[in-house]
C-alpha cells in the first residue's frame, strides 16, 4: 500500500495517530534465546520481526584449518558436497525446494568454520530446519556425485587464481603463516582436488560433522520457544561424535620481503601488509580502531589522495583466530612514479608509530563502531551473520562483546598497538604494476560450433515434509506502507518508518544519465564532479565536514546517488550535513586541478586495461557506432575541462524535480517532511527538465571478440543482444518469469543444471533481462577454462532455442513463480534493499507497489505465454559474444 500525503496540519495529526498505531505493530526490542541440545548443538535465536522472514545459519566449526596435509581445499569441497544431497534429500529434490522458497541460500568457508545459510519467508523455517538436519546427519558424497562437482569447483579456482589481488592476498598468507594452518585459504587447488576421492570427502564429513560441533543461529520473525520446540524434533536425534584434536598454530617470525606483481587493473597498487592480532589477542579491539583511523578520510594516509600523491588509499584488517595480516594499500595510475608512493606511506606509517594518533579520531572510530552495530540490525540476514560471526568465528558470546572491548579501547592502546604491529622493517612490502592488454581481435566464431540435442530437464518428486510446506499457494504479507509526499520544488519524498533499530537512513537519487547529458567534447565531466564532493561544501572545507560526521556518527556520500545514516538523535544535523554537501559543494579549484590530473592519467590506463576493452566490446557490438553509450572518457577530454564546466554540469544535472528521496527508520512523517523541507525545501531547478532516456536502437548482428587478459587462467564470457522490448511491454512480465526458469534458482535452473551440475563446465552463469524505457538487452555471463568456451556457449544457445519452442513443465513454472514471489517477501527483510527498490520504482516511474502488481501478473501467465514471449523477442543466433582471458581454443 501506498499513502499519498498532502501537506496540511490536520492530515498530520491523523497521520500520526495511524503512524503511531504502525509503529506499535513493528517496534519491540531485540530477544534472544539460547540452548544447549542433549547432543551438544548450541542454538541461538534471536527474534527480529522487521518482515515475515527466517534467516538460519548452520555453524560448522571446521575450516580449512582442519583440511588433511596436501589437501587444502578439503573443507571447501565438503562445503560443496552439502548440496549434492544426503540420505532422504536428492540434489535436485534441495534445488527445487531452495529456489521454492526464494532462492535465498549458500554457504561460505573460512580457516575455521563452514557456514550454511538460508532466508526463507518465516512460514518456510520448518523446511529450512528439515534440510539442515538432513544434512547434519549424514550425507552422500559419493565419487559419481564429486565426480560431477569437481568440474565445478575447479572452476571457482580458476576464477580467484584470475584475480590479481586474490593472489597477492595468498601470498600475504603464504609469506606470514608458513608451517601453520593460515599458510593457506580455503579456496583449494586443482591439483588437490584431483587426488581428492568421494571416500575422503565422506571421512572428512564424519570426523568433522556433528551437533556437537555446529552452532544453530535462527534470527527473524520467530516465536523463539516454538522454534526451539522445532530444533530439539528435527536436531534432537542427532548422533554426538568424539571430535579429533586440532592442528596448533606456531608462528615463526616474519620475513620481511618485497614482491613485485603485475594487475590487469587499470591502476597500480603499492602495499605495506603486517602480521596482526588475531580474535584471541586482548590487542584486536584497539586493531580495529587503528584500521578505522588509518581508514578515515581526516587521516594522514588519506591525505595522499586529497594532495594528488594516490588514487585512493586503505588499510585492510583480516583477522584470524590466533593471528592476522594487515595490510596498507595505495593506489596510482598507470606509468606513475610507484617507489614515491611507496615511499610516502612508508613515512606516514613510520610517523604513526612514532608520533601516534590523534585522540579525536580514537573517540570518532568508536562512535563508529557503536553505530555500525546497530544498523546491522536493520537486515535479517546480516544480523544472523553477526551473530554467526560472533559466535563461531570470534569465539564470542555476543556481537556486544566487541563492542564493549571496543568501548574500553583508550588512544594509548591504539598507539601501543601501532607500535607494536606496525613494524615497517618488518613487513612485506608489494607493488602492483598495470599490465596493458593486448589488442581485441574480432572473428566469426571460437573453437568451432557444437551442436548439442535439446534436453530437457526431469520431474522432481518432493520429499512429503516439503511437498506439504510449498504445495501453499505463495503469497505477499507487505510489510511497507509508504507515506508519499511533494515538495513544492518538486522533489519526491518517500517515508518509511521503521522502529526495528535506533537508526535513520536517507537514501537520494537524482535521475541522471551522463551519456545524454554531458557537453560533446567533455566527457568526464561527470567522473570529476563526482570525486570533488569529497571535498567538502562551502561552509565546511573537506576537513571540517568529515570531522561533522565524525562528531554525530554518521556515513555520508553525496553525488546524483546520495545518502546518510545517523541515530535519530542527530537525524535533524545529518540532514543539515547531506543537503550543505548536495547542493552546495565546494568544489575548490586546487582539488580541481588535482582530481583532473588524477582523472586523464587514469584514463589513459583504463582505455588499455582488458576490463574497459570487454565492457566497451560489449557495448560497441550491440548498439550502433554513433550511439551515446560509446562515449568515454579521454586523457584529451578531460585534461580540456575547466572548473566551470563542472559548475555548469553540476547545474544542469542536479535538480529537485528530477529527485527523489527515501527516508526510512525510527521517524515520523511529520518529522521527516519537516527536516526535509527545512534543508532541501529552498533548491530550485533552472531551465526545461532534461532528456536522459537513451534513443531506442535496431536489433543487433552477431558478433564475436576476444580481449586478451593474461592475468588471467579463465575466460569471462558475456553473450548478450538487443531486445525491441521496453519495460512497460506486457511481455516484459513473461520474459522475466522464463528467464527464472533459465537462471534465477541456482540448482534448480536449466542453465546451472547444463552448464554446472551435469557438465562442470563453470562455477557460476548468470542470466539477466536489462529492461529500460526505450531499449532492453539480454545477456548471460559465464566463466570457465578456454577449451570449454565453444562448448558451453552451445549450450547457452540450445537452452535459449529450447525455451522458444517447448513450454516449460508445470514444474519449472510453478517453480519460477514461487521463486519470483518469494523473493518479493524476502526483499522487504533489508532496510537498504526496501529503500533501493522504492528507488528503482521511482526511477523507473513505476508505481512503488510495483512488486504486488507484478506478483499478479506472474501468477496468471502460463507456458504458453512465456514460449511466445521468448520467440518473439529473443534471437539466440544473433548473440555478441564478448571473452575476455586467454584466446578460447
Amino acid at each position: 500500500m501506498v499513502i499519498k500525503m498532502h501537506v496540511s496540519k490536520k492530515f498530520f495529526l491523523i497521520l500520526i495517530i495511524v503512524m503511531m498505531l504502525a509503529f506499535m505493530g513493528t517496534a519491540g526490542a531485540e530477544e534472544v534465546v539460547r540452548a544447549e541440545l542433549e547432543n551438544g548443538l548450541r542454538v541461538v535465536m534471536i527474534r527480529d520481526p522487521l518482515a515475515p522472514v527466517v534467516t538460519t545459519v548452520v555453524n560448522y566449526l571446521v575450516g580449512s584449518d582442519e583440511a588433511p596435509e596436501g589437501f587444502p581445499g578439503m573443507a571447501h569441497a565438503q562445503e560443496h558436497m552439502m548440496f549434492r544431497g544426503s540420505p532422504g534429500l536428492t540434489a535436485a529434490q534441495l534445488a527445487r525446494i531452495a529456489a521454492e522458497m526464494g532462492g535465498d541460500f549458500g554457504a561460505d568457508t573460512q580457516q575455521n568454520v563452514t557456514q550454511y545459510f538460508f532466508t526463507v519467508p518465516a512460514e518456510d523455517l520448518d523446511v529450512a530446519l528439515h534440510i539442515e538436519a538432513l544434512r547434519m546427519e549424514d550425507v552422500l558424497d559419493s565419487e559419481r556425485l564429486w565426480s560431477e562437482e569437481r568440474g565445478a569447483i575447479e572452476q571457482e579456482v580458476a576464477q580467484d587464481l584470475s584475480n590479481p589481488e586474490y593472489i597477492f592476498y595468498t601470498r600475504l598468507l603464504k609469506d606470514f603463516f608458513a608451517g601453520t594452518p593460515y599458510e593457506h585459504d580455503a579456496l583449494g587447488t586443482r591439483a588437490s582436488f584431483d587426488k581428492t576421492t568421494g571416500a575422503m570427502l565422506k571421512q572428512f564429513y564424519d570426523k568433522w560433522y556433528a551437533p556437537n560441533n555446529a552452532i544453530l543461529v535462527i534470527c527473524g520473525d520467530i516465536d523463539p520457544s516454538e522454534t526451539l520446540q522445532k530444533v530439539k524434533k528435527l536436531f534432537g536425534g542427532i548422533q554426538t561424535k568424539r571430535l579429533p584434536a586440532r592442528k596448533e598454530v606456531s608462528l615463526q617470525p616474519v620475513k620481511p620481503a618485497v614482491l613485485n606483481m603485475t594487475t590487469d587493473r587499470p591502476y597500480g597498487m603499492v602495499s605495506f601488509a603486517f602480521r596482526m592480532p588475531g580474535y584471541d589477542s586482548p590487542d584486536y579491539a584497539a586493531s580495529v580502531i587503528l584500521a578505522d583511523i588509518l581508514n578515515s578520510q581526516r587521516s594522514e594516509l588519506y591525505s595522499l589522495v586529497s594532495n594528488g600523491k594516490a588514487l585512493f588509499t586503505g588499510f585492510e584488517l583480516d583477522p584470524l583466530p590466533r593471528s592476522g595480516l594487515g595490510y596498507v594499500v595505495a593506489a596510482f595510475p598507470s606509468g606513475a612514479d610507484s617507489r614515491a608512493l611507496m615511499a610516502d606511506v612508508r613515512d606516514i606509517l613510520l610517523a604513526v608509530i612514532k608520533n601516534g594518533v590523534p585522540a579525536d579520531l580514537v573517540a570518532a572510530a568508536k562512535l563508529h563502531e557503536v553505530t555500525e552495530a546497530e544498523f546491522e540490525k536493520n537486515s535479517i540476514s546480516g544480523l544472523a551473520m553477526s551473530w554467526s560471526q560472533a559466535l563461531a568465528v570470534e569465539g564470542r558470546n555476543s556481537p556486544d562483546d566487541d563492542i564493549e572491548a571496543i568501548q574500553k579501547v583508550t588512544a594509548e592502546d591504539v598507539n601501543r598497538v601501532a607500535a607494536k604491529y606496525l613494524d615497517v622493517d618488518h613487513s612485506i612490502q608489494a607493488v602492483l604494476t598495470p599490465e596493458v592488454s593486448g589488442k581485441p581481435v574480432s572473428s566469426k566464431g571460437f573453437g568451432g560450433s557444437e551442436k548439442l540435442i535439446t534436453g530437457h530437464s526431469a520431474r522432481v518428486e518432493l520429499p512429503e515434509w516439503a511437498k506439504e510446506a510449498l504445495s501453499r499457494p505463495a503469497t505477499l504479507h507487505p510489510v511497507v506502507h509508504p507515506v508519499v509526499s511533494t515538495l513544492k520544488n518538486g522533489l519526491v519524498l518517500i517515508v518509511q518508518p521503521i522502529s526495528i533499530s535506533n537508526t535513520v537512513s536517507v537514501f537520494g537519487h537524482i535521475k541522471n544519465n551522463p551519456d545524454m547529458q554531458v557537453p560533446k567534447g567533455q566527457e568526464g565531466v561527470d567522473a570529476i564532479l563526482s570525486q570533488l564532493f569529497s571535498y567538502g561544501s562551502l561552509s565546511l572545507d573537506r576537513v571540517a565536514f568529515q570531522k561533522a560526521l565524525d562528531d554525530i556518527g554518521a556515513s555520508e556520500s553525496a553525488g546524483t546517488d546520495f545518502f546518510i545514516r545517523v541515530t535519530p538523535d542527530h537525524f535533524d544535523r545529518g540532514v543539515q550535513l547531506l543537503a550543505e554537501n548536495e547542493l552546495h559543494p565546494a568544489l575548490p579549484k586546487n582539488a580541481f586541478d588535482i582530481v583532473q590530473k588524477q582523472a586523464a592519467a587514469s584514463a589513459a590506463g583504463e582505455l588499455k586495461s582488458p576490463g574497459y576493452l570487454a565492457e566497451h566490446a560489449v557495448k560497441a557490438s550491440l548498439f550502433p557506432k554513433n550511439d551515446p553509450s560509446l562515449r568515454h572518457p579521454t586523457p584529451q577530454t578531460i585534461s580540456a575541462l575547466t572548473l566551470d564546466d563542472v559548475k555548469r554540469y553540476y547545474s544542469s544535472v542536479f535538480r529537485p524535480d528530477m529527485t527523489t528521496i527515501v527516508v526510512i527508520g525510527k521517524v515520523t512523517p511529520e518529522e521527516v517532511f519537516g527536516v526535509i523541507n527545512k534543508y532541501f525545501g529552498s533548491w530550485t531547478a533552472k531551465g526545461p527538465r532534461p532528456i536522459i532516456d537513451f534513443p531506442a536502437v535496431p536489433n543487433n548482428k552477431p558478433f564475436f571478440v576476444s580481449v586478451p587478459d593474461s592475468s588471467r587462467v579463465q575466460d569471462v564470457v558475456t553473450m548478450a543482444q538487443t531486445l525491441g522490448l521496453r519495460r512497460t511491454d506486457p511481455d516484459f512480465y513473461a520474459l522475466e518469469l522464463g528467464n527464472n526458469v533459465l537462471g534465477g534458482g541456482f540448482y534448480a535452473t536449466k542453465l546451472y543444471q547444463d552448464l554446472r551440475e551435469t557438465t562442470g563446465l563453470v562455477y557460476f552463469v548468470d542470466s539477466q533481462l536489462d529492461a529500460g524505457k526505450t531499449r532492453s538487452v539480454y545477456s548471460v555471463v559465464f566463466a570457465c577454462d578456454p577449451d570449454k568456451v565453444s562448448k558451453a556457449a552451445g549450450i547457452v544457445r540450445r537452452d535459449l532455442v529450447d525455451m522458444q519452442k517447448v513450454a516449460v513443465s508445470d514444474d519449472q513454472l510453478n517453480q519460477a513463480k514461487a521463486l519470483m514471489l518469494r523473493k518479493i517477501s524476502l526483499s522487504e527483510s533489508s532496510v537498504d534493499q526496501i529503500a533501493k527498490d522504492f528507488i528503482y520504482c521511482t526511477a523507473n516511474d513505476l508505481p512503488l507497489d510495483e512488486p504486488v502488481r507484478a506478483a499478479k501478473k506472474y501468477m496468471g501467465l502460463t507456458a504458453t505465454d512465456i514460449r511466445k514471449a521468448f520467440s518473439k523477442w529473443i534471437r539466440p543466433n544473433d548473440m555478441v559474444q564478448v571473452v575476455r582471458g586467454p584466446v578460447p581454443q
